[in-house]
Protein backbone atom coordinates (compact mmCIF):
# COMPACT_ATOMS: atom_id res chain seq x y z
CA UNK A 1 0.00 0.00 0.00
CA UNK A 2 1.39 3.39 -0.75
CA UNK A 3 1.83 6.35 1.03
CA UNK A 4 -0.98 8.20 -0.79
CA UNK A 5 -3.75 5.63 -0.29
CA UNK A 6 -3.05 5.37 3.34
CA UNK A 7 -3.54 8.98 3.80
CA UNK A 8 -6.89 8.85 1.90
CA UNK A 9 -8.43 6.16 4.25
CA UNK A 10 -7.39 7.74 7.18
CA UNK A 11 -8.90 11.05 6.12
CA UNK A 12 -12.07 9.08 5.25
CA UNK A 13 -12.09 7.57 7.90
CA UNK A 14 -11.55 11.09 10.16
CA UNK A 15 -14.50 12.29 8.33
CA UNK A 16 -16.74 9.54 8.40
CA UNK A 17 -15.96 9.75 12.72
CA UNK A 18 -17.06 12.82 12.51
CA UNK A 19 -19.74 12.62 10.55
CA UNK A 20 -20.96 9.42 12.44
CA UNK A 21 -20.70 11.93 15.89
CA UNK A 22 -22.96 14.21 14.08
CA UNK A 23 -25.73 12.04 13.16
CA UNK A 24 -25.13 10.00 16.50
CA UNK A 25 -25.10 12.55 19.37
CA UNK A 26 -23.63 9.75 21.85
CA UNK A 27 -22.55 13.11 24.49
CA UNK A 28 -26.37 14.06 24.53
CA UNK A 29 -27.48 10.35 24.96
CA UNK A 30 -24.53 9.61 27.75
CA UNK A 31 -26.53 13.45 29.33
CA UNK A 32 -29.70 12.32 28.93
CA UNK A 33 -28.95 8.54 30.18
CA UNK A 34 -27.48 9.86 33.69
CA UNK A 35 -30.34 12.19 33.96
CA UNK A 36 -32.88 9.57 34.45
CA UNK A 37 -34.34 10.61 30.77
CA UNK A 38 -34.85 7.55 28.62
CA UNK A 39 -34.36 7.87 24.81
CA UNK A 40 -33.11 6.11 22.36
CA UNK A 41 -29.61 6.65 19.71
CA UNK A 42 -32.45 5.94 17.02
CA UNK A 43 -34.65 8.86 18.77
CA UNK A 44 -31.61 11.70 18.40
CA UNK A 45 -30.63 10.14 14.64
CA UNK A 46 -33.62 10.56 13.87
CA UNK A 47 -34.34 14.12 15.08
CA UNK A 48 -31.23 15.09 12.56
CA UNK A 49 -32.59 13.52 9.83
CA UNK A 50 -35.99 15.74 10.36
CA UNK A 51 -33.83 18.53 11.16
CA UNK A 52 -34.87 18.83 14.67
CA UNK A 53 -32.23 20.18 17.23
CA UNK A 54 -31.49 17.12 19.67
CA UNK A 55 -29.61 19.35 22.15
CA UNK A 56 -32.81 21.66 22.38
CA UNK A 57 -35.34 18.67 22.83
CA UNK A 58 -32.53 16.54 25.36
CA UNK A 59 -31.69 19.36 27.47
CA UNK A 60 -35.46 20.82 27.61
CA UNK A 61 -36.73 16.89 28.94
CA UNK A 62 -33.82 17.04 31.28
CA UNK A 63 -35.13 20.22 32.72
CA UNK A 64 -38.73 18.84 32.79
CA UNK A 65 -38.24 15.12 33.71
CA UNK A 66 -35.95 17.24 36.87
CA UNK A 67 -39.24 19.26 37.42
CA UNK A 68 -41.45 16.36 38.40
CA UNK A 69 -43.12 16.95 34.39
CA UNK A 70 -43.98 13.78 32.82
CA UNK A 71 -43.87 14.57 29.02
CA UNK A 72 -42.13 12.65 26.20
CA UNK A 73 -39.64 13.74 23.21
CA UNK A 74 -42.30 13.41 20.56
CA UNK A 75 -43.98 15.96 22.30
CA UNK A 76 -41.25 18.76 21.98
CA UNK A 77 -40.23 17.35 19.05
CA UNK A 78 -43.58 18.03 17.56
CA UNK A 79 -44.12 21.56 19.02
CA UNK A 80 -41.17 22.19 17.53
CA UNK A 81 -41.54 21.29 14.34
CA UNK A 82 -45.04 23.49 14.66
CA UNK A 83 -42.81 26.10 15.06
CA UNK A 84 -43.39 26.47 18.78
CA UNK A 85 -40.34 27.74 21.24
CA UNK A 86 -39.83 24.70 23.46
CA UNK A 87 -37.66 25.91 26.20
CA UNK A 88 -40.03 28.89 27.06
CA UNK A 89 -43.16 26.58 27.12
CA UNK A 90 -41.09 24.47 29.71
CA UNK A 91 -40.12 27.11 31.93
CA UNK A 92 -43.60 28.27 32.09
CA UNK A 93 -44.76 24.57 32.89
CA UNK A 94 -42.49 24.69 35.33
CA UNK A 95 -43.05 28.11 37.02
CA UNK A 96 -47.12 27.33 36.91
CA UNK A 97 -46.32 24.15 38.51
CA UNK A 98 -44.60 25.86 41.41
CA UNK A 99 -47.37 28.28 42.00
CA UNK A 100 -50.09 25.94 42.05
CA UNK A 101 -51.66 27.17 38.69
CA UNK A 102 -53.56 25.03 36.40
CA UNK A 103 -51.87 24.93 32.84
CA UNK A 104 -51.08 21.33 30.77
CA UNK A 105 -48.88 21.08 27.72
CA UNK A 106 -51.49 21.48 25.16
CA UNK A 107 -52.72 25.01 26.40
CA UNK A 108 -49.14 26.60 27.13
CA UNK A 109 -49.04 24.95 23.22
CA UNK A 110 -51.69 26.37 22.13
CA UNK A 111 -50.85 29.63 23.80
CA UNK A 112 -47.13 29.44 22.54
CA UNK A 113 -48.27 28.86 19.07
CA UNK A 114 -50.89 31.51 18.95
CA UNK A 115 -47.95 34.33 19.46
CA UNK A 116 -48.14 34.70 23.26
CA UNK A 117 -44.98 34.55 25.24
CA UNK A 118 -46.47 32.03 27.83
CA UNK A 119 -43.86 32.20 30.34
CA UNK A 120 -44.24 35.69 30.65
CA UNK A 121 -48.12 35.47 30.89
CA UNK A 122 -47.63 33.16 34.22
CA UNK A 123 -45.12 35.54 35.37
CA UNK A 124 -48.14 38.01 34.88
CA UNK A 125 -50.46 35.65 36.77
CA UNK A 126 -48.20 35.66 39.28
CA UNK A 127 -46.95 39.15 39.58
CA UNK A 128 -49.53 41.41 38.53
CA UNK A 129 -49.08 44.05 36.03
CA UNK A 130 -49.87 47.85 36.12
CA UNK A 131 -50.85 49.49 33.49
CA UNK A 132 -51.36 53.19 33.03
CA UNK A 133 -53.96 54.54 30.96
CA UNK A 134 -53.65 57.43 28.50
CA UNK A 135 -55.81 60.54 29.54
CA UNK A 136 -59.05 60.61 29.64
CA UNK A 137 -61.15 63.26 28.75
CA UNK A 138 -65.15 63.41 29.84
CA UNK A 139 -67.24 65.89 30.67
CA UNK A 140 -69.78 66.12 33.44
CA UNK A 141 -73.24 67.26 32.92
CA UNK A 142 -72.20 71.08 34.09
CA UNK A 143 -70.32 71.42 31.42
CA UNK A 144 -67.00 71.48 33.19
CA UNK A 145 -63.90 68.86 31.51
CA UNK A 146 -62.37 66.74 33.64
CA UNK A 147 -58.80 64.85 32.31
CA UNK A 148 -58.39 61.38 34.29
CA UNK A 149 -55.74 59.11 34.09
CA UNK A 150 -56.03 55.52 35.92
CA UNK A 151 -53.28 52.88 36.65
CA UNK A 152 -55.54 49.34 36.02
CA UNK A 153 -53.92 46.69 37.98
CA UNK A 154 -54.06 43.06 35.94
CA UNK A 155 -53.55 39.39 36.44
CA UNK A 156 -53.40 37.14 33.23
CA UNK A 157 -56.08 34.26 32.64
CA UNK A 158 -54.34 31.39 31.84
CA UNK A 159 -57.54 30.07 30.43
CA UNK A 160 -58.60 33.03 28.43
CA UNK A 161 -54.91 32.89 26.86
CA UNK A 162 -55.72 31.71 23.40
CA UNK A 163 -58.56 33.87 22.01
CA UNK A 164 -58.89 35.98 24.70
CA UNK A 165 -58.28 40.34 24.40
CA UNK A 166 -54.86 41.99 24.84
CA UNK A 167 -53.99 45.40 26.82
CA UNK A 168 -55.37 47.56 24.34
CA UNK A 169 -59.12 46.39 24.93
CA UNK A 170 -58.81 46.41 28.57
CA UNK A 171 -57.51 50.36 28.33
CA UNK A 172 -60.56 50.62 25.71
CA UNK A 173 -63.19 49.63 28.41
CA UNK A 174 -61.59 51.54 31.25
CA UNK A 175 -61.75 54.50 28.67
CA UNK A 176 -64.86 54.12 28.04
CA UNK A 177 -65.98 53.65 31.62
CA UNK A 178 -63.97 56.59 32.85
CA UNK A 179 -66.02 58.66 30.43
CA UNK A 180 -69.09 57.18 31.25
CA UNK A 181 -68.80 57.58 34.82
CA UNK A 182 -67.81 61.16 34.53
CA UNK A 183 -70.46 61.76 32.07
CA UNK A 184 -73.11 60.75 34.50
CA UNK A 185 -72.18 63.01 37.47
CA UNK A 186 -74.21 66.47 38.05
CA UNK A 187 -71.54 68.40 39.21
CA UNK A 188 -67.46 67.63 38.44
CA UNK A 189 -67.36 68.99 42.38
CA UNK A 190 -68.61 65.17 42.90
CA UNK A 191 -66.20 63.52 40.73
CA UNK A 192 -63.11 65.29 42.38
CA UNK A 193 -64.39 64.71 45.93
CA UNK A 194 -64.77 61.19 45.40
CA UNK A 195 -62.69 59.65 42.68
CA UNK A 196 -63.34 56.26 44.09
CA UNK A 197 -66.80 56.52 42.88
CA UNK A 198 -65.22 55.90 38.98
CA UNK A 199 -63.26 53.36 40.17
CA UNK A 200 -66.73 51.34 41.76
CA UNK A 201 -68.57 51.96 38.94
CA UNK A 202 -66.06 50.58 36.22
CA UNK A 203 -64.89 47.72 38.19
CA UNK A 204 -68.43 46.46 38.46
CA UNK A 205 -69.11 46.81 34.51
CA UNK A 206 -66.94 43.17 34.44
CA UNK A 207 -64.90 45.00 31.44
CA UNK A 208 -62.11 42.06 31.97
CA UNK A 209 -64.80 40.00 30.38
CA UNK A 210 -63.41 37.85 27.30
CA UNK A 211 -60.21 39.27 27.95
CA UNK A 212 -56.58 37.19 28.27
CA UNK A 213 -56.68 39.37 31.68
CA UNK A 214 -58.44 39.28 35.06
CA UNK A 215 -58.71 42.80 36.57
CA UNK A 216 -57.97 43.23 40.17
CA UNK A 217 -58.29 46.77 40.78
CA UNK A 218 -58.63 50.11 38.75
CA UNK A 219 -57.23 53.17 40.66
CA UNK A 220 -57.68 57.15 39.58
CA UNK A 221 -53.76 58.32 39.82
CA UNK A 222 -54.65 62.03 38.83
CA UNK A 223 -58.06 64.30 37.75
CA UNK A 224 -56.91 67.80 36.20
CA UNK A 225 -60.15 69.87 35.51
CA UNK A 226 -60.22 70.99 31.83
CA UNK A 227 -62.19 73.75 29.55
CA UNK A 228 -65.75 74.71 30.09
CA UNK A 229 -67.06 72.92 27.60
CA UNK A 230 -70.45 73.63 28.64
CA UNK A 231 -69.87 77.40 28.22
CA UNK A 232 -67.97 77.22 24.87
CA UNK A 233 -71.20 75.57 23.36
CA UNK A 234 -73.58 78.40 24.72
CA UNK A 235 -71.24 80.63 23.05
CA UNK A 236 -70.86 78.86 19.52
CA UNK A 237 -74.77 78.55 19.53
CA UNK A 238 -75.22 82.34 20.47
CA UNK A 239 -73.06 83.06 17.48
CA UNK A 240 -75.08 80.76 15.14
CA UNK A 241 -77.92 82.14 16.08
CA UNK A 242 -76.71 86.07 15.85
CA UNK A 243 -75.76 84.32 12.36
CA UNK A 244 -78.73 83.55 11.43
CA UNK A 245 -80.68 86.64 12.64
CA UNK A 246 -78.41 88.92 11.10
CA UNK A 247 -78.98 86.72 7.50
CA UNK A 248 -83.14 87.32 8.25
CA UNK A 249 -82.58 91.10 8.82
CA UNK A 250 -80.52 91.03 5.67
CA UNK A 251 -82.47 89.14 3.61
CA UNK A 252 -85.96 91.83 5.11
CA UNK A 253 -83.47 94.61 3.87
CA UNK A 254 -82.88 93.29 0.97
CA UNK A 255 -87.24 92.32 0.22
CA UNK A 256 -87.76 96.30 1.27
CA UNK A 257 -85.26 97.53 -1.03
CA UNK A 258 -86.80 95.23 -3.73
CA UNK A 259 -90.05 97.09 -2.97
CA UNK A 260 -88.72 100.05 -2.93
CA UNK A 261 -87.58 99.71 -6.10
CA UNK A 262 -90.65 98.84 -7.22
CA UNK A 263 -92.55 101.72 -5.66
CA UNK A 264 -90.19 104.22 -7.84
CA UNK A 265 -91.09 102.04 -10.47
CA UNK A 266 -94.58 102.76 -10.68
CA UNK A 267 -94.10 106.43 -9.83
CA UNK A 268 -92.21 106.98 -12.51
CA UNK A 269 -94.64 105.08 -14.71
CA UNK A 270 -97.54 107.12 -13.37
CA UNK A 271 -95.59 110.54 -13.70
CA UNK A 272 -94.94 109.50 -17.51
CA UNK A 273 -98.91 109.03 -18.07
CA UNK A 274 -99.32 112.21 -16.19
CA UNK A 275 -96.81 114.22 -18.01
CA UNK A 276 -98.64 112.34 -21.37
CA UNK A 277 -101.95 113.65 -19.93
CA UNK A 278 -100.90 117.19 -19.55
CA UNK A 279 -99.14 116.87 -23.08
CA UNK A 280 -103.04 116.18 -24.65
CA UNK A 281 -104.40 119.55 -23.04
CA UNK A 282 -102.94 122.07 -25.16
CA UNK A 283 -104.24 119.71 -28.19
CA UNK A 284 -108.49 119.96 -26.11
CA UNK A 285 -107.97 123.40 -26.18
CA UNK A 286 -106.57 123.75 -29.59
CA UNK A 287 -109.63 121.32 -30.60
CA UNK A 288 -111.75 123.26 -28.67
CA UNK A 289 -110.93 126.31 -30.35
CA UNK A 290 -111.65 124.91 -33.62
CA UNK A 291 -114.79 123.76 -33.13
CA UNK A 292 -116.25 126.80 -31.56
CA UNK A 293 -116.79 125.56 -27.94
CA UNK A 294 -113.46 127.29 -26.12
CA UNK A 295 -113.32 131.25 -26.69
CA UNK A 296 -110.77 133.95 -26.16
CA UNK A 297 -112.27 135.29 -22.72
CA UNK A 298 -112.61 131.45 -21.46
CA UNK A 299 -109.32 131.04 -22.38
CA UNK A 300 -108.12 133.84 -20.26
CA UNK A 301 -109.97 132.86 -17.45
CA UNK A 302 -108.67 129.45 -17.53
CA UNK A 303 -104.97 130.95 -17.42
CA UNK A 304 -105.99 133.63 -14.44
CA UNK A 305 -106.83 130.56 -12.84
CA UNK A 306 -103.47 128.67 -13.25
CA UNK A 307 -101.66 131.44 -12.80
CA UNK A 308 -103.45 132.10 -9.05
CA UNK A 309 -103.32 128.38 -7.99
CA UNK A 310 -99.30 128.50 -9.09
CA UNK A 311 -98.99 131.58 -6.46
CA UNK A 312 -100.87 129.91 -3.92
CA UNK A 313 -98.39 127.14 -4.27
CA UNK A 314 -96.15 129.07 -3.88
CA UNK A 315 -97.04 131.26 -0.71
CA UNK A 316 -97.85 127.64 0.68
CA UNK A 317 -94.26 126.59 0.09
CA UNK A 318 -92.16 129.58 1.13
CA UNK A 319 -94.44 129.48 4.90
CA UNK A 320 -93.50 126.05 4.69
CA UNK A 321 -89.98 126.82 4.63
CA UNK A 322 -90.32 129.52 7.09
CA UNK A 323 -92.22 127.72 9.79
CA UNK A 324 -89.22 124.50 9.25
CA UNK A 325 -86.57 127.32 9.86
CA UNK A 326 -88.41 129.04 12.77
CA UNK A 327 -88.69 125.52 14.23
CA UNK A 328 -84.75 124.37 14.09
CA UNK A 329 -83.87 128.01 15.43
CA UNK A 330 -86.17 127.45 18.43
CA UNK A 331 -84.50 123.79 19.11
CA UNK A 332 -80.74 125.68 18.32
CA UNK A 333 -81.87 127.86 21.58
CA UNK A 334 -82.94 125.22 23.54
Amino acid sequence: MTLPFVTGILLLGIIGFFALLYFVPVNLWITAFFSNVRISLFSLVGMRIRKVPPKIIVNSLITATKAGLDLTSSDLETHYLAGGHVPSVIKALISADKANIPLSFKLAAAVDLAGRDVFEAVQISVNPQVINTPNVSAVAQDGIQLVAKARVTVRANIAQLVGGAGEETILARVGEGIVTSIGSSLSHKEVLENPDKISKLVLGKGLDSGTAFEILSIDIADIDVGDNIGAKLSIDQADADLKVAEAKAEERRAMAVAVEQEMKAKAQSSRAKVIEAEAEVPLAIAEAFRKGNLGIMDYYKLKNLQADTTMRDSIADSSKEDSSSLRSDEEEED
